[in-house]
């Protein structure tokens, strides 16, 4: 077998193919949408008869294009990482770690609460019941819509900082993690129930032995859309703080100069900080399901 059959068997190849297609497509926008301003300048400049091939370098150049090429946000990239200090303000990396702290900080708390949530339900009707169906109403409300009243709210009682905003990362979190661990925790098959009954189980050790090993695959699952929800969160929770810190505050504030390449910069970041935070949890998640026995 040929390297390039063992790559097109695997997932490289198809990766890379679907990334290279959006790269061009993107090239493709950008020299469309930054056009019409570059022909503007020319006018206004009294140059005529302009070759396409000016016009399109032009057009991957500009300082504030409406779509950013590529190769402009990958050099706003390098530049706001490797070459910034990263205890400065103009730094992508100290704006991501605000980001990620409150994203671990709500991650945590809305887990540990989704957990508790669905334990509660599957051990008793009348949660099942009251509880289950504001569970899913609350998901129906905008986020941005509340994160403005969250943070005001909290600040007007004393609490300010990480705090309110890791409240409207475990408003994401919690919901995932609640359903999917509650549909792990009655998994458990009738005739498994029944085993533990002859064997004179208590509830407990029904719960230790039985019902979380098999939520485990469950809870994993949901937390990798947590997580990322969570991150979701964070960044939202930074806007109504008048564009301090963090990639939200980044994005708010490119967008209050119209700096496109830094909105387009935070935006990458974010979406490269999701990737590593969800393969965080799936190495988690095969390291226990493995230690367990069971596939990831």
């Amino acid at each position: 077998m040929t390297l390039l059959s063992r790559l097109a068997a695997g997932t490289t190849l198809p990766v890379v193919t679907v990334v290279i297609a959006i790269i061009a497509i993107w090239y493709v926008a950008a020299v469309a949408l930054n056009a019409p301003f570059q022909r503007d300048t020319y006018e206004r400049a009294k140059q005529t008869d302009v070759p396409f091939s000016q016009l399109l370098s032009d057009t991957l150049v500009q300082k504030r294009p409406v779509l950013p090429a590529p190769h402009q946000v990958a050099t706003e990239i390098w530049q706001t990482t490797v070459e910034k200090n990263i205890t400065s303000k103009r730094s992508l990396v100290f704006h991501a770690w605000i980001t990620l702290s409150t994203t671990l900080l709500g991650f945590l708390i809305g887990t540990s609460l989704g957990v508790l949530i669905a334990v509660g339900i599957v051990h008793s009707g009348v949660l099942d019941k009251s509880l289950m169906p504001w569970v899913i109403a609350s998901q129906t409300i905008p986020i941005l819509a509340i994160a403005p009243m969250i943070i005001v709210v909290l600040n007007a009682v004393g609490i300010s900082g990480l705090l309110p905003k890791a409240m409207i990362s475990t408003y994401l979190a919690f919901f995932p993690v609640t359903v999917g661990m509650v549909k792990g925790l009655r998994s458990p098959e009738i005739i498994h129930l029944d085993l533990m009954h002859t064997y004179s189980a208590s509830r407990l050790e029904t719960f230790f032995k039985l019902r979380l090993p098999y939520a485990l695959p469950f809870l994993f699952t949901s937390m990798k859309i947590g997580i990322a929800a969570s991150l979701v969160g964070a960044i939202i929770g930074e806007l109504p703080t008048g564009a301090v810190a963090g990639l939200g505050a980044r994005l708010l504030a490119g967008s209050y100069y119209g700096q496109t390449v830094q909105i387009w910069s935070a935006l990458i970041m974010a979406s490269v900080l999701a990737g590593c935070l969800v393969g965080m949890i799936g190495l988690i998640e095969k390291n226990v399901l493995k230690r367990m026995g069971m596939a990831a």
